[in-house]
């Protein structure tokens, strides 16, 4: 395949050394005479592992080539990575005044160019900008139509530097951002010597997956060094407890709770969370990720709120008051911790756990039910089809799979608000609203 990658940063040098390496034909762009003249002589402009070797044999072999002209490569290759960068502005947003103005050049030269070309973005960039920026700008300066003579592809990289060579050839997966078949199809076989499942989605998802990831690695490593550092303070061996945390690969280490949901409670996770940071401020150990936790906990809580009070309905059906189902423990439940707030502001509140009932409530768990909403047992309600009746929207805290299949099954259906997900995969058989996700998602 005829390549042009446009930036020959380390994303860029790395992608064009690895696809010559796997016999492609690849043009490296970059307005910097430089790197261009560095590559042109089989060297690297960037210092990584492994690089220099497959940049000197690209360009003894042929495969590998760089210029400042942007026409120039669009009119000799068929597709065009887009590697250009994205630095954080002041504000922390991301600056994408390169990359619109590569899109611009490659719009441009594509108005003249006969045949059609496949342009890929591998730039970091918020979620929508294809859709939003990129798609409009190629659409209307090239005059090409999308998906006749013009395909477009969102494919996030995952390249470490020091590790970059090896991370191309085996990342976790290999993401295609795109809604025509011809372009997976064409990226699948451009990536054919890459390692891992090739994964397609939607451009916003594609887009989201770096910034996540990112954020995520960033936040595992600052979860550690907070925990590691109360640790320390109190005399206990960090490495040694962080060394045990990791044998945990059902929990720890999984996809276990990574899933959006409704906020956490129960009688483990908020006391854990709050011990650590009182154990913490004893030894002076400032832990601002941790203190944050219970806030953003709570943010999450206000969310459903409002988005039950967006929706202008007064009765309320609220399927599940426990911490999480199966449980009668309301010790700190989200749940419980919403009906009292809906109750304060004035619903007409049913609701309906098939576990909970509250002669049964004992020690910490009908006190803690007691402090929060003492006349709890005047909403509940044990018959399932008098609180839907009741109910001009559905809130759906947690629900028993024979719950979700007696709303399915019910000719009349109020709207719902899902606030576990629970329902999502249904969506499409009721009015459906997530608390912070689409529907069918």
């Amino acid at each position: 395949m005829k390549i042009s990658i446009f930036g020959m940063g380390y994303v860029g040098c790395v992608s064009a050394a690895c696809l010559a390496a796997e016999n492609h034909h690849v043009i490296g762009v970059d307005t910097a005479t430089q790197k261009v003249d560095l590559l042109n002589t089989g060297l690297s402009p960037v210092i990584e592992a492994k690089l220099p070797d497959l940049i000197r044999r690209g360009v003894e072999n042929g495969r590998l080539s760089a210029t400042t002209h942007a026409r120039e490569a669009i009119e000799t290759t068929e597709l065009s990575l887009i590697a250009v960068g994205t630095p954080s502005r002041e504000d922390g947003s991301l600056e994408l005044g390169y990359l619109t103005q590569v899109t611009r050049e490659i719009a441009q030269a594509l108005r003249d160019k006969h045949g059609a070309h496949t342009v890929v973005i591998r730039s970091t960039v918020p979620p929508a900008t294809t859709e939003q920026l990129i798609l409009p700008i190629l659409l209307d300066l090239s005059a090409r139509t999308l998906n006749r003579d013009l395909f477009v592809c969102y494919n996030p990289e995952f390249l470490r530097e020091g590790s970059s060579v090896d991370d191309f050839f085996n990342p976790p997966f290999t993401i295609l951002g795109t809604d025509d078949d011809q372009t997976f199809q064409l990226l699948t076989q451009l990536y054919a010597g890459v390692q891992g499942e090739k994964i397609r989605c939607t451009y916003q998802a594609a887009e989201a997956m770096k910034t996540l990831c990112n954020v995520f690695h960033a936040l595992k490593i600052t979860f550690a060094n907070e925990a590691a550092s109360i640790l320390h303070a109190c005399g206990t061996s960090a490495m040694e407890a962080m060394t045990l945390f990791l044998k945990d690969h059902k929990l720890n280490l999984s996809s276990a709770y990574l899933r959006p949901g409704f906020a956490f409670g129960g009688s483990c996770l908020p006391k854990d969370v709050r011990a650590l940071v009182q154990l913490g401020t004893s030894h002076g150990v400032q832990t601002p990720l941790l203190e944050g936790i219970h806030a953003s906990n709570e943010a999450h809580l206000d969310r459903a709120l409002a988005l039950i009070e967006r929706h202008g309905a007064q009765k309320i059906a609220l399927l599940g008051i426990a911490f999480k189902p199966g449980t009668d423990d309301l010790r700190e439940s989200p749940a419980l911790r919403l009906a009292a707030q809906l109750v304060r502001h004035q619903y007409d509140l049913r609701i309906h756990d098939p576990i909970v009932r509250v002669p049964a409530l004992l020690g910490a768990n009908w006190a803690y039910a007691q402090r929060l909403l003492p006349d709890l047992a005047r909403f509940l309600e044990n018959d399932l089809d008098k609180v839907l009746d009741h109910g001009s929207v559905w809130v759906i805290a947690h629900a028993a799979p024979e719950v979700r299949q007696h709303l399915l099954n019910r000719p009349c259906k109020a709207p719902v608000i899902d606030l576990a997900g629970q329902l999502s995969r249904y969506s499409g058989q009721l009015s459906y609203t997530g608390l912070c996700w689409n529907p069918g998602s």
